[in-house]
């Protein structure tokens, strides 16, 4: 286990930007991804905006038109972005260490468009396409990964709701550290979907015009979509075909509530960051940069600042932690993927990335969230704090490699 883990390519797809390059000045630039709703009619819903990739741009040239007719549009996020992440890590040619590459993929609603569709067609009385039901097993975005790249070695699916993310990154963290692989492709995809938003409008969780992360007025999330892919990549193994290193990770933290089906618990979050320092071996005076789970709602963000006070003592005030949520919306499963490449861009160009919309400071939420403008800051060590519904909670920490 003590393999060294970095990060050697970034892909990602969200509704500021697709390509690491467009997604990260857009974030640094404060830019909203959140637009009216097109993938469906809103008419009868409290609220009417989120955070869908748009034009058509899901796919890009990156899925082939008549693959695209085979997989879900989750399996479509996650293929674009995988292979926008190979070729940032300049993995060109896979042929000669096909068993030395595995796959680890963060999901939580997975295909639940094609539930939607063949729910339509079955409500018409109409037969289902066999191509639709043999999207709907989630295992499929994992499989379509493989065979479409012809990879060969250990795959896992990991539906940890909104901190899958997180999880898959973990687990490859692990696997490449055991020497089960030289390189993981840490995954994680969820497409915007009519289900979710209905039920997060139910909910009343939902902002009707914008999310305001940590801000007194907040009034809920925003519903998105979107993939991340991070390479990692064993350090020995990367050194040696020279590729450029964004970060490296020094260890991850897992925990479960065990209490509420939907509200987060400050001692669960608590226990998961702690659980994060711990094996990393550093201490909360050595975190430059918090990367916040700050959906938006009044009970998370007030739930998560409690936790960092308690794990961070006085120091809090001084760090800065910031909420792109603000930005690209509620990726679901692909929340904490995508957060983390924003960890490791930070980390790269000692730049914060903003918490937009902030407006009106809130006493329980009394942070340092980087309000509306990004910061240039040195980034040494970055903690990414993930939180979903079950309690299952992901705290995952990474540093600048300088060897």
């Amino acid at each position: 286990m003590n393999r060294r883990v970095v990060i050697t390519g970034l892909g990602v797809v969200s509704s500021i930007g697709i390509g690491k390059d467009e997604f990260w000045k857009n974030l640094i630039a404060g830019k909203s991804g959140i637009t009216p709703v097109t993938a469906f009619d809103t008419t009868e819903h409290f609220t009417h905006m989120g955070g869908e990739v748009k034009d058509g741009r899901a796919s890009n040239d990156k899925v082939p038109t008549p693959v695209r007719n085979l997989y879900s549009r989750a399996t479509q996020l996650a293929l674009t972005a995988t292979k926008l992440a190979l070729e940032d890590a300049r993995i060109n040619n896979l042929e000669n260490s096909v068993n030395d590459i595995g796959v680890c993929y963060g999901v939580t609603t997975g295909p639940i468009q094609v539930i939607e569709k063949i729910n339509d067609i079955i409500i018409k009385k109409e037969k289902p396409p066999e191509n639709l039901i043999c999207q709907l097993p989630p295992h499929t975005t994992l499989a379509a990964i493989g065979r479409e790249l012809k990879i060969l070695g250990p795959n896992y699916v990991l539906s940890t709701a909104c901190s899958a993310g997180n999880y898959a990154i973990g687990f490859g963290y692990d696997l490449i550290r055991l020497g089960k692989a030289k390189i993981i492709i840490a995954c994680a995809s969820d497409a915007f979907s009519r289900i979710s938003f209905t039920g997060f409008n139910q909910f009343k969780a939902v902002a009707p015009e914008k999310c305001q992360p940590f801000d007194k007025n907040r009034k809920g999330m925003m519903v998105a979509e979107g993939a991340g892919v991070l390479i990692l990549e064993e350090l020995e193994h990367a050194r040696n075909r020279g590729a450029r290193i964004y970060s490296e990770i020094i260890g991850y933290g897992l925990s479960c509530d065990a209490r509420h089906m939907t509200t987060p618990s400050v001692e669960g979050i608590v226990e998961c960051m702690r659980n994060a320092l711990k094996e990393a071996g550093i201490g909360p005076e050595d975190v430059d940069y918090i990367s916040a789970h700050g959906t938006g709602t009044i009970a998370n963000d007030r739930t998560e600042c409690a936790a960092i006070k308690e794990v961070f003592g006085p120091r809090y005030r001084e760090i800065p932690i910031s909420s792109i949520k603000s930005m690209l919306g509620h990726t679901m499963g692909a929340a904490s993927a995508i957060e983390a490449i924003a960890c490791a861009l930070a980390i790269a160009h000692d730049i914060i990335p903003p918490t937009i919309n902030y407006e009106t400071l809130d006493p329980e939420c009394d942070i340092d969230c980087v309000p509306n403008e990004a910061r240039r800051y040195t980034v040494n060590i970055a903690m990414n704090n993930s939180y979903a519904f079950g309690g299952n909670n992901a705290s995952l920490l990474m540093k600048k490699n300088n060897s």
